[in-house]
Parts: structure tokens; sequence; C-alpha cells
């Protein structure tokens, strides 16, 4: 047994899991983060994970990575650089060294640093750790495979005992080593972990078993290894707020969303999709809640997904369709077509690397300028962009809200970066959410009603099929304003055009918030959606190296809040940050008049690194 540790409070950690896609490194890196959420510490994770669907095994390019961040307080990023880098294999330790920072505590399984191992990761010698310029103290070098063996393949006479699994399901657990011994390594709860394997594989428990012996014998491991890199720590959370939490995904937190708007307007939930990455999560969480009347059709292309989704509201439905940038130029068409009828439909664009196939499992804020005017006409639609995974529940609630009382198509813009991490997420309370008002309508125009009658906020009514006395016809060629019949009258084709433009210009919108120096700054740092966490951090930075810095970042994209130009003029300089080649800066500078910002532009399918950013807004000073 190794002697007392003492065991260091910390105020945050960042741990990169590495491996084969195959190795399970998503898994261990959710277990580790929905450990730390559930003991109150904040959380923001990034899994980074390549587009084969199965790379050859030790190769350079099938590495797959989780980086999760946790924090005694509020945690904004899934952190530049890690202090723990676990290395399954060779491909791993090689292409994974540089998100790791300079005395960072590396774990690699030397049994997958065979000579084969090392030539696969095109290594030029078996020093492989001299050859990468690590120092050795720095490294946790353990045999993890053979220790995962004996645990699990040893007769039940040996020393750790014997499991009922074979031996390609034994090497399947080599992931839940690793988590068990980082789990050491920071003082973490295992029940916790327990119970989600318990839970996961309920309906194979000799696998659960399998895991959870594995995951002991890494924290065993740990308490019983003498070793420079071995310290212990702890990160007790220093604002816990009672209630119930969960490790939650924006994927999921979006998909739970919208059930959420569905029971608050007391409709059904219809989704027609079609499978995409990285939106593909939200079609599967959303197909597994049928008994909350929930409904999914996963159709045979884009176009029928939204298609569906249509026909889906037009007879009653909260109206949903899913989809990534792609699919966004295929569902055109179908979204024109709700513009023109009017009808409440929900376009969800979890947005990816382009343009065509570009980058399916990297993040992107490339398809703003697509969602805001790329239809045929006039056609205008609501845009929201989601700040966090776990503001994607809130964002799926409001603009299912915005589309159902206004009687229009909504975006609602996340990315890959938000839509597969994770955050802590404290369960919400339906009854504290605005009520949901459908503009139904009124029974004292029966026999009087025509399609194009409005409220007085220039919302078309909405008369759901099978309302005795209001029967009707909608359709993609223009209609008369009165009478609801086709029209191609000059005067009546421009009318509608103002009245549909009028309506989404009428939305009321949250003002936009300044957060920071909002009274004095000399810079303003702007952004909007998913660029929210970074874009603070580096606001955070800079101010405690004594800069005047605010920051105003965008969740409405259209309308703009109607403070956008005063806010934008308070500050002497403005810079415009954002993950393609500028497209919030034009918009705004077309928006606003005589705003012209500077700008900060990376194209790189990866999120911001905030020491980058950090670096490039000091030169604006």
């Amino acid at each position: 047994m190794s002697e007392q540790l003492d065991i260091k409070e910390l105020e945050q950690v960042v741990v990169r899991f590495s491996g084969d896609s195959g190795d399970g490194m998503q898994l261990a890196g959710n277990i580790f983060s929905t450990v730390s959420a559930t003991v109150g510490n904040s959380i923001s994770t990034f899994p980074d994970y390549p587009a084969d669907i199965r790379a050859p095994q030790g190769s350079l390019t099938g590495v797959s990575g989780f980086q999760v961040h946790i924090g005694a307080s509020k945690v904004y990023t899934p952190g530049d650089l890690c202090d723990v880098l676990v290395a399954m294999n060779a491909a791993a330790f090689k292409t994974q060294l540089r998100y790791a920072k300079p005395n960072a505590t590396i774990i690699i399984d030397t049994d997958s640093f065979t000579k084969k191992d090392l030539e696969k990761a095109e290594f030029k010698t078996d020093d492989y750790i001299a050859e990468m310029g690590v120092d050795p103290d720095r490294v946790i070098a353990c045999p993890l495979t053979t220790m995962v063996k004996d645990a699990l393949l040893a007769p039940p006479s040996g020393a750790v005992g014997g499991a009922s699994v074979d031996l390609k399901t034994a090497l399947k657990c080599r992931n839940m080593f690793a988590l068990g011994l980082v789990c050491w390594l920071f003082s973490r709860d295992l029940d916790v972990a327990f119970n989600f394997l318990r839970e996961k594989f309920a309906k194979k428990p000799a696998i659960a078993e399998a895991n959870i012996k594995v995951i002991q014998a890494g924290y065993d491991y740990g308490h019983n290894t003498h070793s420079a890199a071995m310290n212990v720590y702890r990160i007790e959370s220093r604002e816990k707020k009672p209630g119930r939490y969960m490790d939650i995904t924006g994927n999921k937190a979006t998909a739970y969303g919208f059930i959420a708007a569905a029971e608050k307007a007391g409709l059904q939930l219809y989704l027609g999709s079609y499978p995409i990455t990285p939106a593909t999560d939200v079609l599967h969480e959303l197909s597994k809640h049928k008994s909350l009347g929930v409904k999914t059709v996963q159709c045979e292309d884009e176009i029928s997904g939204c298609a569906s989704a249509v026909g889906a509201s037009f007879a009653g439905a909260l109206a949903v369709t899913s989809t990534s940038g792609p699919g966004i130029c295929l569902k055109s068409e179908a979204m024109n077509l709700a513009v023109i009828m009017e009808l409440p439909l929900v376009v969800l664009d979890v947005q990816r690397g382009g343009p065509a196939t570009g980058l399916p499992t990297k993040s992107e804020q490339t398809d703003l300028l697509q969602v805001l005017f790329g239809r045929n006409g006039e056609s205008p639609m609501p845009v929201m962009a989601a700040l966090s995974p776990t503001d994607c529940f809130d964002a799926a609630y409001e603009a299912s809200k915005m589309a159902l009382e206004h009687m229009t198509p909504v975006v609602l813009l996340t990315d890959a970066f938000i839509a597969n991490g994770s955050g802590a997420f404290k369960l919400p309370k339906l009854e504290e959410y605005p009520a949901i008002n459908p503009p139904y309508v009124p029974e004292e125009l029966r026999g009087t009603w025509t399609p194009y009658m409005r409220a007085e906020n220039g919302t078309r009514y909405w008369a759901v099929p099978g309302r005795e006395g209001f029967t009707h016809i909608l359709g993609g060629l223009e209609k008369d304003n009165k009478t609801g019949a086709i029209s191609t009258n000059p005067e009546n084709h421009d009318l509608m055009t103002r009245l549909r433009a009028e309506k989404i210009a009428r939305i009321q919108v949250p003002d936009l918030d300044v957060e920071g120096d909002k009274d004095d700054a000399d810079l303003l740092i702007v952004g909007f959606g998913s660029t929210y966490g970074h874009l603070h951090a580096a606001m955070d930075e800079l101010r405690a190296a004594g800069q005047k810095v605010a920051l105003a970042q965008f969740k409405y994209l259209n309308p703009l809040p109607a403070n956008t130009a005063e806010v934008l003029k308070r500050y002497p300089k403005v810079v415009v940050a954002e993950q393609n080649m500028g497209q919030l800066a034009a918009y705004l500078r077309m928006k606003v008049d005589n705003f012209v910002p500077a700008q900060f532009n990376q194209v790189k399918g990866q999120p911001f690194v905030v020491t980058e950013l950090v670096e490039a807004f000091k030169q604006l000073f």
C-alpha cells in the first residue's frame, strides 16, 4: 500500500480521454463528467471524433477524443489545454499531446505501444516518450490491457478473481480502467459511475459488473502505486444551488425543450427528420418518448422530412424538423412553403463544417446567412442561436413559443460543439416557464373568417382542420389578403409581402445583454450562439489583466434586439468574433448605420482557443 497522500484543492481541471474510435473514450468521458456534475461541479465537455465509421486500428486519423473541464465555480469552455491526458495507444499519444499543458500528467497503456503500434503511429524510435520531448516523471505508464485481463479473466482462485466474460468483451472494458484511475486522481465517488453502468447495461448485467470491476481495479491501481506523476486532487463546488442536476448534451437538451413546449402548449410534438451528423441524436432522443405523445418519422430524405412537418403543422401539431447545413439547402423549398402558408414550424440546424459534405463531425457557424436569406423571394424568418449545451433547452422552448404564437417557421441554430458537448443541467420546473398561446381563430368569426385574417399583432389566425365552420385551403401560390383565394394581383402581392415582413419585425425579443465593464469598456466583444463561453472566458482574462472589456452575445438574430444599434455604437472599439469568414459582421453592418467593427474569424472546425482570442484582442487596445 502507498503512504497517505496529501489531497490538494484545485479550482478547476481539464481531462482529455483519447484512443481509437472503438476504445470507448466518449463513454469514459461522459461518465466522468456525469460523476463530476452530480457532486455539484460546473462542467463543460467537448467530444472530438473523426468522421470515419471505423478508421484502421492504431492509425493517426482514427483517434477519438473527449475533453472535460470541471470547476469549483462556473466554467465556460472545455479548456484550451488539458491537465491530464489519457492516451490509450501510440497514435493517441502522438496526435493528442498538443492538447496537453507542458506539465500535464499523461496516462498511457504500455501494452498498446508495441513495435507495430509505434510504426502505425509513425514513430521513428522505440523511445517514444523521449521522441515526443516528454518528461518521464509526468507519465503514468502502466500495462493497462494486461491488468484488465487479470481483473476479468483470472480464475476464481486468483488474487483478483474472474468474471463471466470472454476476451473480446474484456478488452472493451479497457476504457473503464483509465476512468477508474482518473477518478482516483480527482477523488471522485465511484458509486455514481457504478449506477450509471448498471442503468446503461440493465439488460446485460454481466457486462455492467465487468465494467464496474475494471473501474474499481483502475481506482485501486492509483491508490497502490508510487509515482512522481501521482497526486490526488479535489475540486469542491463553490456555488451550490439546490436542485436535481444531470449532465446533459445540447442535442438531448434541445429534444427536452421541444417536449416541454408541446406540453405547455397542449399540443402533440411531431418531428420529421432525416439522419444527418451531428443532428441525429435529437431524432434518437425524441423517438424514445412516445408515452408523452411524441411522434417521430425518419423520412426518406431531407425534403420530405421538412414537408411532412409542414403537414403536421397544418394539422395542428407543434412541428419540428432537424438537420445540419446540407439539409437546410434541401429543406429551403418546404421552409418557404411554411412562410407563405404562415404555419408554425421549428427548423433545427445543428451546424457543421462545410461546404458540401465538408467536415461532418466538426463545428462551424457558417449557416447564418443561409438561414437568414437562403430562400427565394422575400422570405422573412425568425432566427435564434443557442449559447451553450444547457441553453439548448430554453432556446428550443423559446423557438417553439415564437413559432406557435406568431404563426411562422423559426430557425434554431446550434452546432456540433454545443450539440455534442455537455454541461451540468439543473432540472427545470415547467410551471415556471411562460405560457404558450397560439392565436386560434375566435369562435365569433365563424362564418366570416378567411385564412389570412389577422390578430392585432399581425399574426394570422390558426384554424386547425376538423373545426366545424372553419374549412379552408392553404398553399404555395400567393393568396388574396381578404378572400384567401389565389391571386396574382400586383398590389395584393406587395401587401402580403409587407405583411409577412412586418409580422416578423414586430416580434418582441429581449434586449441585447452586455456583460463585463458595460458602462466604461474600451472594447466590446460581439459574438453569437455557441462561442459565448470562449468569448466570456477571454473577456474574464482581459479584465483580470486590468483591461476594460465588455461582451455582447447575440441569441436573437432576426429580429435583432431593439437596443442593438445603441449597444454597438456605445463603445469606442468593437470586435466581432465568429467561426466563419464574417457573416455576423456583414449582417450587422447591413442593419446598423455606420457600424464598422474589427473582426476575428476562424474556420478550423474546432472551438476557439481562449489564449488566441486574448492575444488577438490585446492588439486592439
